[in-house]
């Protein structure tokens, strides 16, 4: 499987919990639209079907990129 760089897995993760807290302020259908989309290529870019999962698998993902364990350095 292919693997998004860590770099992209941390903008998205970032994302999300911004507009996680945006959201939680003030839901509209714009927040709510592109909450859906960077879950979405966030689940994509992790090969899982769940937000929570792929949060998940990208905070693993960015922790071996900063522990060395892989040839992918942020």
């Amino acid at each position: 499987m292919l693997m998004a760089h860590p770099t992209v897995l941390g903008k998205l993760a970032e994302e999300y919990e911004s507009l996680a807290a945006q959201r939680a302020q003030a839901d509209g259908p714009e927040v709510r639209r592109r909450m859906e989309d960077v879950a979405y290529t966030l689940c994509v870019s992790t090969g899982t079907r769940d937000v929570e999962d792929a949060l998940a698998a990208a905070r693993r993902r960015l922790a071996e990129a900063r522990g060395g364990d892989s040839l992918l350095a942020l």
